[in-house]
């Protein structure tokens, strides 16, 4: 008897995040006549959040030298080779909604968020790069950096349910790693030291809330769950769970929570270990 798996091909129909975007921007587009036109070519044309999403970014990465279209096709073939990235850019926009008080729906990273936008395009860049188009992701890397003062190497492995706050003055190198659900503030480094080839920068281990203007220098860990004071400058290993400030940075005490991604406070006081 043959299987009749009507009732699961309806399952995977069920895209929750597409259906409040799809929602979202039917409100801002009756709110905001004059905006209807941008929200439709943005949002509404689209039957899937896979094609909104490479459209909206080729709009904002489509130039003179290389158009829209081309990006979308690029773009295209990424999703296509790695579906999982659209997965990661829906951990990533639910992780901005539920990270950043300025995120009021889940559409605004979408259309207005640099941080997001170029985390996303660095996806796709880092799989065109698998893929052996080396210069088509190395012109987006450009591109993005240039538009977004978001400068991350197609190379560099990065997780899910990320937060890029702000999206100003961001350089990632081309062998950091960057694990699941890490927070990252504007004017963070995760650079090298000096002229060394081979491994040469910072693993970010998940759930790191690495605070604004930090700079994370060389093949060092962060250790998961750690927290990273905003301007500090970190030289050497963090251990899991802790907190490191200043210049150079040195651990100040434990990192208050179990999840400083997630909770976002960037207070810097000592925190005693806890007792038996």
């Amino acid at each position: 008897m043959a299987r009749d798996t009507t009732k699961f091909k309806t399952v995977e129909r069920i895209d929750p995040v597409w259906d409040r975007i799809r929602a979202e921007a039917e409100e801002i587009a009756h709110a905001e006549p004059g905006l209807g036109g941008f929200v439709y070519s943005a949002v509404l044309a689209h039957d899937s959040f896979e094609d909104a999403l490479a459209h909206r970014l080729a709009q904002r990465l489509g130039n003179a030298d290389l158009s829209a279209d081309s990006v979308v096709k690029a773009f295209q073939d990424a999703l296509q080779a790695e579906p999982e990235i659209a997965f990661a850019a829906r951990a990533d926009m639910i992780a901005t909604f539920d990270r950043d008080p300025a995120c009021q729906r889940y559409i605004d990273p979408l259309l207005y968020f640099k941080g997001y936008q170029a985390l996303q395009t660095h996806r796709m860049a880092h799989r065109l790069l698998a893929m052996g188009r080396r210069d088509f992701a190395l012109y987006l890397q450009s591109r993005s950096s240039m538009i977004s003062s978001v400068d991350i190497n197609p190379s560099a492995q990065i997780g899910k349910g990320i937060m890029i706050d702000h999206g100003h003055d961001i350089v990632i190198g081309e062998t950091a790693v960057v694990e699941d659900n890490v927070s990252i503030l504007q004017g963070v480094t995760l650079g090298g030291t000096g002229k060394e080839t081979g491994d040469r920068h910072p693993k970010i281990r998940h759930g790191v809330l690495i605070g604004a203007g930090a700079k994370i220098l060389g093949n060092i860990e962060i250790g998961h769950c750690s927290r990273v004071a905003a301007c500090s400058v970190v030289l050497h290993d963090v251990p899991p769970n802790r907190t490191v400030a200043g210049v150079p940075a040195k651990i100040v005490g434990f990192a208050g929570c179990a999840e400083p991604a997630r909770v976002m406070d960037h207070q810097v006081e000592p925190v005693a270990e806890p007792t038996e």
